[in-house]
């Protein structure tokens, strides 16, 4: 029994190793008339296993598992093996500046799916599969059209605790993906660097929208900037967001700490309340005892 923390120990660094690494797929989505052509690319392949340099493919349609359509040797972008997939014919390997890449000579709607690449990685106890974070593929006629963007505070209970929250909505964009991510910069400064905080997405049709969750600087107010990276390219919101520096002197910082008070007496109006209803309930026991003793004394003297 004492083996299974370790055990579980040693299962939760190996996760979080394998979090870490990651292969690059810079495209998030790719759109495509049908009888087109288009090329998957995939990065951050030298962390691939030197034995073996085998970068694998993989389809994952909406409602389906994901399906393996083939193996590639990154020495020569040569296929080293294909699988039993429905379209197997309909892919190939090409070799450019991005390496090698899968590529689909003439798309078709049941193209239209995410496709992921993946590798082994070996670390100095045991190997483990590192993926891509996938590029989904749209066969329709419609335009790519880049989205709008907004960014406003947003109001929530963090600022109880001098954090301050930010949302970020994209909208009116085909196709419907994008990916979100913040730039920060002191007031009196130029430079713009990435922000920092928790993050959280919220899909919709037709728009987009993320809130990032701020820490509060207790020294320097910041400006806040949010992008949207989308097939289009990527569009900045025109509008900037100032998180000040919480004040030095806050009288109702001192409200969360009078709240014991205030629920201690609150219970303890409570604890007098029931008190008096059940004397009051006692009360009327005891008097229908003696309404009753009294019926039957009576009774029995006549």
């Amino acid at each position: 029994m004492l083996f299974l923390p370790a055990a579980a120990l040693c299962c939760l660094c190996s996760a979080l190793v394998a979090m870490a690494a990651q292969l690059s797929q810079d495209d998030l989505t790719l759109t495509r008339r049908v009888d087109g052509d288009v090329s998957f690319s995939c990065r951050g392949t030298d962390q691939c296993s030197s034995s073996w340099q085998y970068v694998y493919w993989y389809q994952k349609k909406d409602t389906e598992t994901f399906t393996r359509i083939l193996r590639i040797k990154l020495s020569d972008c040569s296929i080293a093996s294909t699988y039993d997939h429905p379209q197997k014919d309909d892919f190939s390997v090409v070799n450019n500046q991005n390496g090698c890449e899968l590529k689909i000579q003439k798309v078709e709607l049941l193209h239209s799916a995410t496709y992921y690449c993946s590798c082994e990685k070996l670390d100095p106890h045991s190997g483990y599969d590192i993926f891509g974070s996938g590029t989904k593929l749209f066969v329709t006629g419609e335009q790519v059209v880049k989205p709008v963007v907004s960014v406003y505070p947003a109001a929530s209970r963090a600022h109880l605790e001098g954090n301050s929250s930010l949302l970020c909505v994209a909208s009116a964009m085909s196709p419907p993906l994008v990916r979100f991510s913040w730039n920060r910069r002191k007031e009196n400064e130029e430079e713009w660097l990435p922000a920092e905080g928790e993050q959280l997405e919220l899909r919709e049709s037709g728009r987009t929208a993320a809130i990032l969750l701020v820490d509060g600087d207790a020294l320097y107010t910041y400006k806040y900037r949010c992008s949207v990276q989308h097939e289009g390219g990527t569009v900045e919101a025109q509008t900037e967001q100032e998180v000040p520096a919480p004040a030095a002197s806050c009288p109702p910082e001192r409200e969360p700490a009078d709240l014991p008070a205030l629920q201690q007496a609150d219970l303890s109006f409570q604890s007098q309340c029931r008190v008096k209803l059940l004397c009051v309930l006692y009360t009327v026991l005891i008097v229908k005892s003696l309404v009753y003793c009294c019926g039957l004394s009576l009774l029995m003297i006549l």
